[in-house]
């Protein structure tokens, strides 16, 4: 009997210990924590082992978001402390309601209404699953309710073209750089990154765009964040864009294809190996960003929507391919083409039927001597001079309607607003401030706003002018404390009180605290950012996440080798 009992007692022991052992290792981990704050939102990336198990809530006062990812360990150090964000402060860990689950709390800055999705591993392998949080800078009204309240009505075919703006209106280009934030890009031999090469030429383009009389350009992102496509096209309309420029650098599952290429939208199949390989890595891309809409979209009947949309593409279609020919004329001369003709594709990021869009390979990322070349600013600023001379050129002899290069040539008037001097006019209108002051029988140089000015006729034709090695800059917020004053602000940045007040359209010097000043700075005179190192950080991990190269943080901190130590302090460079 006492046998009995001991072999009763021990099958209990074995059984115990059997289902602790399988509870530990079926058990999953909370392995990272990434933080992408952009103009939008702010997206936090959670990598785990496996498919997780969730739970969250809201508490107020002060707001927070807590997470519960249940039957997971964490092996993450936390907390995280946020500075770049406008929603997010801090993500830390806190006890959990029960044993086996890791409860992380996200302290916000105000209520918002979080998306929280989770993402299986990518097919390429770059990512494993993932918890994904998006939260909002501001919860904003939904659009498709607002579409209802104010439904667009179309009465012709031409209704989906521009109407006439005003007079002398600015033309705006949006350009667009391909990936960011959690989405790299195709990945060179070297293990550089293509999102950065598109935002850096990205950059020079449109700071060539910004210097061209009567044109401005606005960016679809300035940093390294993840904007989903069908955001991207709703930046440039927002903006009233003419065109569309969407950058990239190409790759092919062999090293040996180089060149650009310039692609332009069509709906039918793909008309080369290469293009289809472009059509399934956008695709990719958007799993890559965490784009919740193209796993949506699977299950919708939004393609039929896309098809009827497509059948008004044909103004859109022809403007792209003429604009898509004039590049190529143009990259030719200061790069290897791969096709001297437009590339055929069914693109999303082309898929806008009142913006005419083209998107820009280039070069082959995935070819090794291509891809040193592509992070070589000489030729960024070669192929982002060949593109925006293409556009002037494009927009001379397609002039839109009301814009200065409809009326160049002929007399115009300019009405002085807060910021402007007789010297930003003249640039702005490609003449001399001798000759302004000739026409409006002026005999000193001041202005007072709302005055109105006779632009005379320029002597030159318009065109991109020259720009040697240009200087890399970047938007920045600086939130006013006590004892700041514009020129203390501007010294700490290295600008000017005047471009201080023109870019934040301030009238007087006067500044109120917590006030936010936008200021676009050089990066090489960007406040130098220190980041320390956590467990499980790596140099190539700390390099995609501030999109720097690997070699820029070794030359920045003096390191002999590539072996990080917890708790580490780095100087991250901004170049």
């Amino acid at each position: 009997m006492l046998i009995a009992v001991r072999s009763c007692s021990l099958y209990v022991f074995l059984g115990l210990f059997i289902a602790l052992f399988t509870h530990s290792v079926s058990a999953n981990t909370l392995k990272s924590l990434r933080v992408w704050p952009s103009p939008d939102d702010t997206r936090v990336v959670i990598d785990v082992k496996s498919k997780v198990t969730f739970s969250y809530f809201r508490l107020s006062s002060p707001e927070r978001l807590v997470v519960d990812l249940h039957d997971t360990t964490r092996n993450a150090r936390l907390p995280i402390t946020i500075s770049d964000s406008q929603i997010l402060k801090k993500i830390r860990a806190s006890s959990p309601p029960e044993k086996g689950t890791t409860r992380l709390v996200l302290e916000l800055k105000k209520r918002v209404s979080p998306k929280v999705f989770t993402l299986p591993p990518t097919p390429g392998g770059q990512y494993g699953h993932r918890l994904v949080i998006d939260l909002p800078n501001s919860d904003k009204p939904d659009a498709a309710k607002a579409k209802q309240q104010n439904p667009i009505t179309h009465t012709d075919s031409s209704s989906t073209k521009k109407a006439p703006p005003p007079k002398n209106q600015d033309i705006v280009i949006a350009v667009d750089p391909g990936h960011g934030g959690e989405d790299p890009g195709s990945i060179g031999p070297g293990r550089r990154f293509e999102k950065n090469v598109t935002l850096s030429i990205g950059k020079k383009l449109a700071n060539l765009i910004d210097r061209v009389p009567g044109m401005h350009s606005v960016m679809t992102r300035k940093g390294d964040y993840y904007v989903s496509l069908n955001r991207r096209t709703e930046i440039a309309r927002e903006h009233g864009a003419y065109l569309l420029i969407s950058i990239h650098a190409d790759a092919f599952r062999s090293p040996k294809p180089r060149g650009a290429s310039v692609f332009v939208l069509n709906t039918r199949r793909a008309n080369t190996e290469i293009s289809r390989w472009v059509e399934n890595h956008e695709e990719q891309s958007e799993l890559l960003g965490g784009a919740g809409a193209v796993l949506a979209k699977k299950n919708s009947d939004r393609n039929v929507s896309q098809t009827l949309l497509d059948l008004q593409f044909s103004h859109s279609q022809k403007e792209g391919f003429k604009l898509a020919s004039d590049i190529l004329g143009k990259l030719g001369k200061v790069a290897h083409l791969h096709r001297s003709k437009p590339v055929n594709a069914s693109l999303a990021v082309l898929k806008s039927p009142d913006i005419p869009s083209v998107l820009v390979e280039t070069g082959f990322i995935s070819n090794p001597s291509e891809e040193r070349l592509l992070f070589q600013q000489s030729h960024q600023e070669k192929i982002a001079r060949a593109i925006a001379t293409a556009i002037v050129e494009y927009f001379k002899e397609n002039p839109p309607q009301g814009t200065m290069f409809a009326s160049h040539g002929k007399p115009r008037h300019y009405t002085v607003k807060s910021g402007d001097s007789l010297s930003v006019i003249a640039q702005r209108y490609g003449v001399s401030v001798a000759n302004i002051k000739k026409a409006n029988d002026m005999s000193g140089n001041v202005l007072s706003v709302g005055q109105t000015l006779t632009i005379p006729r320029g002597s030159s034709s318009i065109q991109v002018p020259e720009v040697s090695h240009q200087v890399e800059t970047e938007t920045i917020y600086h939130k006013v404390v006590k004892g700041d004053y514009l020129g203390k602000i501007a010294a700490h940045y290295k600008v000017s009180v005047d471009d201080i007040k023109r870019e934040n359209h301030l009238r007087s010097n006067v500044l109120s605290l917590g006030q936010k000043l936008k200021i676009t700075v050089s990066l090489k005179d960007k406040p130098v950012r220190k980041h320390k190192v956590a467990r499980g950080e790596y140099l190539g991990k700390l390099a995609s996440k501030y999109g720097v190269s690997i070699n820029s943080i070794r030359n920045a901190n003096h390191l002999k080798t590539d072996s990080l130590a917890v708790g580490q302090v780095l100087i991250i460079p901004n170049k």
